[in-house]
């Protein structure tokens, strides 16, 4: 019943945002600047019949992947380390905050002059891996502190000390994690597109639309970013489930 009055409740949030977008496209009368719905639905169809669309939307994947993965693995093992080791973890503390306290668009910029072509992947390494990083610290001091002394009491070797106390514990915090960095991640490395341009990309793709003033284009491109986004964030959601179930 809760599922099926929440479902009810999202559809008709989005057949308002609907017609408010179609109230100001008729209000602002121009389907250059300001085009509904339709029509933008129209555009995103031509991008998907368009030769190059794969390619497009390919690229601009292997990057947010490639990200994603560094990032990841960085996070968790550095993470893992800091949980264990408070010296370390101060040590990485500063890192962490500049990270997290620079604006994107100034790792932009800095990345166009250092990296050129790697912008995207690097802008989601470094907007990712402080999140993963501060959900592991996290959820290795919330491990149970009397099976880690009982383990180190029977000699546990410490990397089994790891992989069979810590890891287990700390799994919500690290699905947590990856599923939050995701959505930055995949929206930073849009921004680092737009900025870089490389020569396939959605971000690319975008700019030029903006350039072109083909808003109805740059919106459906828009659209198809978050729709990846959107389900990239539920498969990792969806991999969460299955790991607790299988604790």
């Amino acid at each position: 019943m809760k599922n099926t009055t929440a479902k009810i409740v999202v559809a008709a949030s989005v057949a308002l945002m609907l017609l408010l977008w179609e109230l100001a496209s008729i209000r602002i009368g121009s389907q250059q600047i300001m085009p509904g719905p339709w029509e933008t639905l129209r555009a995103a169809a031509g991008l998907l019949v368009e030769p190059g669309f794969l390619i497009i939307v390919g690229s601009t994947l292997l990057r947010g992947i490639a990200g994603f993965v560094i990032a990841s693995a960085l996070g968790i093992v550095l993470g893992v380390l800091g949980g264990i080791n408070k010296g370390f973890e101060a040590f990485m503390t500063p890192w962490v905050v500049v990270m997290r306290s620079t604006p994107v668009v100034a790792f932009v910029l800095l990345a166009l002059i250092w990296f050129s072509q790697s912008t995207a992947v690097f802008i989601g390494i470094i907007t990712m891996f402080p999140m993963v990083f501060t959900n592991i610290v996290e959820g290795m001091r919330n491990v149970d502190g009397d099976l880690v002394e009982m383990a180190r009491f029977y000699k546990v070797r410490r990397s089994d000390i790891i992989m069979k106390v810590y890891l287990p514990s700390i799994l919500p915090y690290m699905i947590s994690g990856l599923s939050s960095a995701s959505g930055i991640g995949w929206r930073a490395i849009i921004i680092g597109e737009v900025l870089s341009q490389p020569r396939y990309g959605i971000g690319g793709s975008m700019q030029l639309a903006q350039m072109q003033m083909n808003v109805d284009v740059l919106i459906a491109w828009t659209f198809i970013a978050v729709i990846i986004g959107f389900a990239f964030e539920k498969i990792i959601r969806f991999v969460e489930k299955k790991a607790i179930k299988g604790r």
